[in-house]
């Protein structure tokens, strides 16, 4: 017997294994850029809002078809992957099939498998034609052009074409039971692929072995591909949507935390005897607000990861749709391929070197930051519970404090909140006048 395909399968595990470490140690490096935040409190809310959105998808049902389709593929791809324990056993070890011992149970969990497999297909490619027939409007924005449109589409290939091989794969095999072909264990036909066996029948025993082989190998070759394409792709959401709904904000949608800079900067103002100087000592002064991804807190780096781009927030965005450049999905998308550029560099320099960007300015733009209503809509739709605002906020606070960027009316508002203690053009002493219209 030889040992070599099981060598080759080893090596070709650990080769995937290893690059998928790899690439989940930089995620974790980039994230870990961020500020800190401390996300330890009210444990038991945060896991029920884990289990509720990320698990139960509860966000999705919103529009019931679109969710019972993607809880197949959800599904599919926790559920059918379980199957790799088995390959992967069978792989190491030179076995086949090795827990088809468990008799009747393993036929009904295959056929399962199958079932759910056909269910993937069809609805892999439903989503394909809403996307590239159907062409609804949320998947034509701007930033769905290029590389962001083609890695939703090969998702979609890379899952038909596994779930297909693993459907032909068990063809084959059957037909190669039926047969009495060595080392093939004796399972019967299985409930979705026995009727794709007439289409096998007559072909021969090395032909057969050669289509279940190759099946074998594509599919096990096809996971390690899909799990190391994750770390480029919006389908890390698949990850990531567990911990980021699990350290998600728990305050009411449009409740903004306070910066504690800016309070504190407010004590020392109002508190005559206190020597601001004094107070600063040694420190540097904090910035206030972000003007590049290092300056967002590392939950904001990790919702940007786990943008899953699937337009919601966008579809509900006020601003958007009275034709305002703001998208939130791009806010989400723009702040991702700033960690990625900056992850890069320090790639390549050992530490970060200042490249003469930042994401304010040459990623995000200020007519996109001050379209926002603020109104949380996009906070409210997305499924994996992203809160753009934040991050805009976080913008639009280093515009105001360190640049002196407000817009022209935000600056008149703020220049009579001073003067009138209101945000009216008129002094105190003539709110009480009648004005003649």
């Amino acid at each position: 017997m030889s040992f070599l395909p099981n060598i080759v399968f080893a090596i070709l595990l650990c080769i995937g294994g290893g690059f998928f470490i790899y690439n989940i140690r930089k995620l974790i490096r980039n994230i870990r850029l961020g500020r800190p935040e401390v996300v330890t409190d009210h444990k038991h809310e945060r896991l029920k809002n884990m289990l509720r959105i990320a698990f139960g998808q509860q966000k999705m049902l919103v529009r019931p078809i679109v969710a019972v389709l993607h809880l197949i593929v959800y599904a599919g791809f926790l559920i059918i992957n379980i199957e790799l324990l088995e390959i992967i056993i069978d792989g190491l070890t030179g076995s086949h099939r090795i827990f088809a011992s468990l008799g009747s149970w393993y036929y009904y969990l295959i056929t399962a498998f199958e079932g759910l497999a056909l269910l993937v297909i069809i609805a892999v490619i439903t989503f394909w034609i809403r996307r590239n027939i159907l062409k609804l409007s949320r998947f034509q924005k701007t930033e769905l052009k290029g590389w962001a449109k083609k890695d939703a589409n090969n998702i979609l290939y890379a899952e038909m074409v596994m779930m297909s091989l693993f459907l032909l794969m068990n063809a084959a095999d059957t037909q190669l039971q039926a047969l009495h072909a060595p080392h093939y264990v004796s399972t019967g036909a299985f409930g979705i692929s026995q009727y794709i066996v007439p289409l096998l029948q007559h072909a021969s025993v090395p032909t057969l072995i050669a289509i279940e082989r190759s099946c074998w190998w594509l599919h096990i070759i096809g996971v390690l591909c899909f799990l190391n394409y994750l770390y480029y792709s919006k389908h890390l959401h698949i990850l990531l949507a567990f911990p980021n709904t699990y350290y998600a904000s728990i305050r009411p949608l449009g409740a903004l935390k306070v910066n504690p800079t800016v309070t504190r900067e407010v004590k020392l103002m109002l508190d005559p005897t206190a020597d601001p100087f004094a107070a600063q000592g040694t420190t540097p002064l904090e910035k206030f607000g972000a003007s590049d991804v290092a300056d967002l807190t590392w939950v904001q780096l990790m919702s940007a990861y786990t943008c899953t781009e699937c337009g919601r927030c966008t579809d509900e965005c006020p601003a958007n749709l009275t034709g305002k450049k703001l998208s939130p999905r791009a806010i989400m998308m723009k702040t991702r391929d700033r960690l990625e550029e900056v992850g890069k560099n320090i790639d390549k320099h050992g530490k970060f070197e200042d490249d003469g960007k930042q994401l304010l300015g040459d990623y995000i733009t200020a007519e996109e930051l001050w379209a926002c209503t603020t109104c949380n809509a996009c906070a409210e739709a997305c499924p994996v519970s992203i809160s753009p605002v934040s991050i805009i906020m976080e913008l639009r606070q280093y515009s105001v404090m360190e640049q002196s960027a407000a817009p022209t009316e935000l600056n008149a508002m703020m220049t009579n909140i001073e003067n009138n203690g209101a945000p009216w053009a008129y002094s105190q002493s003539d709110r009480a006048q009648i004005v003649n219209i």
